[in-house]
């Protein structure tokens, strides 16, 4: 029964994530690893701006009216 909660709140969580606009991270890596190991990862932070940059476009400008 724990356990159900567990992934629950998980999935709860990852999916608000995604409303907003924020991929998970660790999602990233592991896609990262098992399906390009000959490319480096983007830390964090550098993760971070490309999702935003490439969700409101780029110089910190918002290119849309809302």
């Amino acid at each position: 029964m724990l356990i159900k909660i567990t992934r629950a709140v998980r999935y709860l969580g990852q999916s608000m994530r995604l409303m907003v606009g924020v991929p998970e991270y660790s999602t990233y890596v592991a896609h990262m690893k098992t399906t390009h190991p000959d490319q480096p990862v983007m830390s964090y932070r550098e993760f971070f701006r490309e999702r935003q940059e490439a969700r409101y476009g780029g110089n910190g400008k918002v290119t849309r009216c809302c």
